[in-house]
């Protein structure tokens, strides 16, 4: 390797390395503060707080890397301005094209390092995290997953327990569902066939139910039975995306589709984190423009908040399109390429002249 990549790369890292640290340990911080509210009134290790901080972090942090990547191009920048070394390489022959070239590359290269290593990493910390949490957090009398077998739910209501598996859902229809009712010491009240279950409200109309009570089969046209579901609820039971790999969303992906249930926020992850090497190239060419055209401005803090504020509203914009994706207005791919393109064709405007600079 060349000795003047050795040299970027090495201010690159160590900026990268010292925002990376920072950010981390600032939300650790408010992740800390965070748990110990929750916990204040309940009787836990006074490690526990801590403990569920550190694992929280990192899903925190890697939503956060396009602002580390901003900030530790903007950084680098400020080293080689401050120490002259900026007029040091260009009287070597060394083009500014050719630095945000080597940035670029190896900023794409640690996207791929950072979504398939460190974001599969931090989903399983999250996915432990809730585990851990939501034995303070929630009633251990509901439950809802999807496998490759469809949907299964657990649910108690009226001193009763409802063990429910469809194979598919269809609008706001549970299709060939088998319910089994239990009473409060966990025997066998009933078993309930339908091929169509209305689920529109909590109280689930069952249609053309076939119910057998010991070895009695009993037809009825509409059953109804009150549950703490209804579609609406079903609908945003597997938002948490985050406590999922890379490969355990695509099995989800393969979950939901035999269950006919939607697909769309599950490709919209899986899109957006696909897309998220180009983005944080993009973030770094935009910052290193930015710092290019700034660098008579005296004040750093300046130049920073400059780059900072367009980046955010940058950011914003892209989650504006993330929203419309995951609701529908747009198709997924035009919600996650749509920015990108816009982007990139801004800092191609702004790249203009860049070896002059």
């Amino acid at each position: 390797m060349k000795t003047y990549i050795q040299f970027i790369l090495r201010i690159y890292m160590t900026a990268l390395i010292n925002i990376f640290l920072i950010f981390f340990s600032l939300v650790f911080i408010l992740n800390l503060l965070t748990e110990l509210e929750f916990f204040k009134e309940i009787e836990v290790s006074s490690f526990y707080p801590l403990y569920l901080s550190l694992i929280n972090t990192p899903m925190f942090v890697f939503e956060m890397f396009p602002f580390i990547f901003l900030i530790s191009t903007q950084v680098f920048f400020n080293n080689l301005f401050d120490n002259n070394e900026m007029n040091i390489l260009k009287y070597s022959g060394l083009k500014n094209s050719k630095i945000f070239s080597i940035l670029s590359i190896t900023t794409f290269l640690l996207g791929i390092f950072i979504v398939f290593i460190f974001y599969n990493f931090s989903s399983n910390l999250k996915y432990f995290y809730l585990g851990l949490k939501s034995n303070y957090t929630t009633n251990d009398q509901y439950l809802a997953v999807i496998t490759k077998n469809g949907l299964w739910i657990k649910d108690t209501n009226d001193n009763k327990t409802l063990m429910i598996n469809a194979a598919k859902i269809d609008k706001n229809e549970l299709q060939n569902a088998f319910i089994s009712e239990f009473n409060s010491n966990y025997e066998i009240i009933r078993n309930i066939k339908s091929n169509k279950i209305d689920i529109t409200k909590k109280e689930w109309v069952i249609k053309n139910a076939e119910i057998f009570i010991e070895n009695n089969k009993i037809d009825e046209e509409k059953l109804y039975i009150k549950t703490n579901y209804d579609y609406e609820i079903i609908q945003n039971l597997f938002s948490n995306m985050s406590s999922l790999s890379v490969f355990e969303l695509l099995e989800m992906r393969n979950n939901y589709k035999k269950l006919n249930y939607s697909l769309t926020e599950v490709d919209l992850q899986l899109i957006k984190l696909i897309s998220y090497p180009i983005f944080f190239v993009l973030m770094v060419v935009f910052s290193g423009i930015i710092m290019m055209n700034t660098k008579s401005f005296k004040s750093k803090n300046l130049k920073i908040t400059i780059g900072f504020f367009f980046s955010v509203i940058i950011y914003y914009i892209n989650n504006f399109f993330y929203v419309l994706g995951n609701t529908e207005k747009i198709s997924i791919l035009t919600a996650i390429t749509l920015p990108l393109l816009v982007f990139a064709l801004i800092n191609l405007i702004l790249l203009k002249n860049l070896n002059v600079k």
